[in-house]
């Protein structure tokens, strides 16, 4: 058997003290999560957090940096691992009318504090723990990776996806 890990990303942004989440139905109920999902094939990852946040919170996202990766494996015998890479950025103002993904409830604007409170309906251990990178690297001052890390080959992407 090959083990592959499922590629995703997640935008971790901030405005006025709160953090942009979206509140999602899954097989375990509804449930908090930075705007994320899967990495499709032609695209590079920066491009993947654009389309994932737009699709899920209908606010247009430009990552201005790279925060992390995470890998993370639910506790049941025949859960996927996740490897995420997490992203933060600005999101600009909510596109009138535009629906969000099937099973997003709602996009929303919460505090650290708030969000924490709540950890019993986050979707995974990495909602938090993005947070609180994020935290950490503003207060310490340390620059977030340049997204110039991360390298996608011209080999990579395809016309269904666009310019990269």
């Amino acid at each position: 058997m090959v083990w592959t890990p499922r590629v995703t990303v997640a935008a971790v942004i901030e405005r006025d003290g709160k953090f942009l989440v979206i509140e999602e139905d899954t097989d375990d109920g509804v449930r908090l999560n930075q705007p994320a999902g899967h990495l499709e094939a032609g695209e590079s990852l920066e491009c993947a957090v654009r389309r994932e946040t737009l699709e899920e919170t209908a606010h247009p996202f430009v990552p201005s940096g790279w925060l992390g990766t995470y890998l993370w494996r639910p506790e049941a015998a025949d859960a996927p691992t996740f490897l995420r890479f997490a992203f933060v950025g600005e999101a600009g103002q909510p596109i009138p009318g535009r629906a969000l993904d099937e099973g997003i409830r709602r996009a929303f604007w919460i505090s650290a504090d708030e969000l924490r409170a709540r950890q019993a309906e986050h979707r995974s251990p990495l909602v938090m723990r993005c947070v609180d990178d994020y935290l950490r690297a503003r207060a310490s001052g340390r620059p977030w990776l340049a997204l110039d890390a991360l390298y996608t080959h011209t080999a990579i992407v395809d016309t269904h996806h666009g310019k990269q």
